[in-house]
């Protein structure tokens, strides 16, 4: 029979989804905050207005970051997925 996923681990599975995409997110920031280009007199960049908020310590890239928090994510729903089946 099966029952439904304790309190704690629905909680921890939730954590984990919302650090495995606030990651997501800065990584791609990371990987798509590229400098701009030049095209023959037109500078690509016109329009372009880099984000000076920084996210984290100047130490730590914000792709490095999203790296850390994608894997804190696993970790989290893989003991999530350990307590559920352990309380079973």
């Amino acid at each position: 029979m099966n029952r439904p996923a304790p309190r704690s681990a629905t909680v921890m599975y939730a954590i984990s989804a919302t650090c495995a995409a606030i990651g997501a997110l800065l990584w791609v920031r990371g990987q798509t905050s590229a400098p701009p280009r030049f095209y023959a007199d037109y500078l690509a960049a016109d329009s372009y207005t880099p984000s000076a908020w920084r996210v984290w310590s100047p130490a730590v890239p914000e792709e490095r970051l999203g790296l850390y928090l994608l894997g804190a994510g696993l970790v989290l729903a893989a003991a999530a997925r350990l307590f559920s089946v352990r309380r079973d």
